[in-house]
C-alpha cells in the first residue's frame, strides 16, 4: 500500500470515528478531541520545524541547477526563459482566478463555520502584510530573525542572493559549497521523510478532531477543495494549448493527437520523470528536432514545474477562504511572490515533501495558518493528476516553441500561420 493511499485511509477513518463518536458518546468524543488535537498539532510542528532550512537549501541547489543549465547554450538559455515567464504568467492567474471561483462557488456559511470552530487552534503566521510592507521588510535586515519569525519571503530573497552568489564563486569553492548545501538539504529531506512515515497517526487525529466536531461535513469541504483546486490546475493543463500554437506554430488538434499518449501516460504514473520517453516521442512527431527536445524535456522534467506556483498559491488561498482569514493586496501581492520563486525548490523531491515544502513557505508569506495542510495532504492525490498532467502538456509545448525559435524544427509542414490554422 502506498504511502498516499495510507495516509487517505486514516483521513477516512479519522473523520467516520470521531463522527460516530460524537454521535454516540458527545462528552467523550470531545475529551478525546483534546488529546487527538495535541498529536495531530505535535506532528504538524515536526513538518514546519524542517520548512525554513529545507526552503533555502532547495532554492540553492535549484538556482545552481539552472544557472548550471542556462550556462550550456543558447537552447537551455531560450527554454528556461521560456519557463520563467510562464510560471509568472500562471501564478498571476492563480491570483485572480482561485478568488473568482470562491467567489462563485463558496463554501455554505454553515459548513464554513463549523470547520473554523473545529479549527480554533489554526492561528495566522503573524499580521497580513500590506503592499507597503514589501519595500520595508523584502530585503532582511537579519536572516536569523527573519527565519525565527517564519518571513518566507525576505528568507527566500536571501536565499536567491546566496544561490547567484556562489554561480560567481571559483568551481572548486563553489562545487564544495554546493556539496554541503545539498548534503544539508538531503539531511533536512531525510528528516521530514521521517515525520511523513508517521502521517498516518498525524492525518487520523487531525481527523478525528475534525469529525468529533463537525461531522461528516468536512467531507463535503475537503470534495470541495480538490475540485477547486484542480480546476487551476486544468486551467494550467488548457494554457498549453494556446501555448504550443502561439509559440510553437503547432495546430491545436495536431498537438492535442499526439501529446496524448504522455497524458495517459502521467494519469497512470503520476511521475513526469517516467513519462520523459513518451514526451520525447511527441516532441519529435510535432516537429521537435531529437537534439533539440532531449535538451530540453530533461531540463522541464528537473526544474519546471508549470502547475506548481499557480496551485500552491490556490491551496493558501483556499486555506484562508476556509478560516475565514481576509487576504489583502499585500498579502496576495507576497503569496505570488513567494509561489513564483520557491517553486525552482521542489526539483526531484516526493509527493508529500514537495507539498509542504512548496505550499507552506506560500501560506505563511500571507499570513494563513498552516496547520489545515495536516488534511489538505491526505486528498492531494487526486490534484496531484492535474499537476502532473498539466506539467507534461506544458513540458512538450514549451519544447516546440524553444525549436522554433532555436531552429530546432525539422518538419515544417503542419506548422500553422498566426491566422490561419492547418
Amino acid at each position: 500500500m502506498s504511502q498516499a493511499t495510507r495516509i487517505l485511509l486514516s483521513l477516512i477513518a479519522g473523520l467516520l470515528i470521531g463522527t460516530a463518536a460524537a454521535r454516540f458518546v458527545p462528552g467523550h468524543a470531545l475529551d478525546v478531541a483534546r488529546i487527538t488535537d495535541l498529536i495531530g498539532h505535535a506532528w504538524m510542528h515536526g513538518l514546519q520545524m524542517v520548512i525554513v532550512p529545507l526552503i533555502v537549501g532547495l532554492l540553492v541547489t535549484g538556482v545552481g541547477a539552472t544557472a548550471a543549465a542556462a550556462r550550456a547554450g543558447r537552447i537551455t538559455a531560450i527554454a528556461i526563459g521560456s519557463f520563467v515567464v510562464i510560471l509568472w504568467v500562471n501564478t498571476i492567474m492563480s491570483a485572480f482566478v482561485m478568488p473568482l471561483l470562491l467567489k462563485l462557488w463558496p463554501l455554505s456559511d454553515s459548513l464554513a463555520q463549523s470547520l473554523r470552530q473545529s479549527m480554533l487552534g489554526a492561528k495566522p503566521v503573524g499580521t497580513p502584510p500590506s503592499l507597503l510592507d514589501f519595500f520595508d521588510t523584502v530585503v532582511p535586515s537579519n536572516v536569523v530573525s527573519a527565519a525565527a519569525s517564519d518571513a518566507y519571503l525576505p528568507l527566500t530573497i536571501f536565499a536567491l542572493a546566496l544561490a547567484f552568489a556562489i554561480t560567481r564563486l571559483e568551481p572548486s569553492q563553489r562545487k564544495l559549497l554546493t556539496d554541503v548545501i545539498k548534503a544539508f538539504t538531503d539531511a533536512m529531506i531525510v528528516i521530514i521523510g521521517w515525520v511523513l512515515k508517521l502521517a498516518p497517526i498525524g492525518v487520523f487525529a487531525l481527523a478525528y478532531g475534525v469529525g468529533a466536531k463537525t461531522g461528516l461535513a468536512a467531507i463535503g469541504a475537503l470534495l470541495h477543495y480538490i475540485i477547486i483546486v484542480s480546476s487551476v490546475g486544468f486551467i494550467v493543463l488548457l494554457s498549453a494549448y494556446p501555448v504550443a500554437m502561439i509559440y510553437g506554430r503547432v495546430s491545436p488538434l495536431r498537438f492535442a493527437r499526439e501529446v496524448a499518449p504522455a497524458q495517459a501516460m502521467a494519469l497512470s504514473t503520476q511521475s513526469s520523470l517516467a513519462t520523459l520517453p513518451a514526451m520525447l516521442a511527441a516532441s519529435e512527431k510535432l516537429g521537435a528536432s531529437p537534439a533539440t527536445s532531449g535538451i530540453v524535456l530533461p531540463i522541464a522534467v528537473a526544474i519546471f514545474r508549470a502547475t506548481s506556483p499557480a496551485m500552491n498559491l490556490a491551496v493558501a488561498l483556499y486555506v484562508a477562504h476556509l478560516l475565514g482569514v481576509p487576504i489583502g493586496p499585500g498579502a496576495l501581492f507576497f503569496g505570488v511572490v513567494t509561489a513564483a520563486i520557491t517553486t525552482m525548490g521542489s526539483i526531484s523531491l516526493p509527493g508529500t515533501i514537495s507539498y509542504i515544502a512548496s505550499v507552506a513557505p506560500v501560506a505563511a508569506a500571507m499570513h494563513v495558518p498552516l496547520e489545515p495542510l495536516g488534511l489538505l495532504i491526505a486528498v492531494e492525490t487526486i490534484p496531484d493528476l492535474f499537476r502532473t498532467i498539466g506539467n507534461v502538456t506544458m513540458d512538450v509545448a514549451v519544447t516546440l516553441g524553444v525549436a522554433r525559435r532555436s531552429g530546432g524544427r525539422v518538419d515544417s509542414s503542419e506548422e500553422v500561420r498566426p491566422v490561419v490554422l492547418d
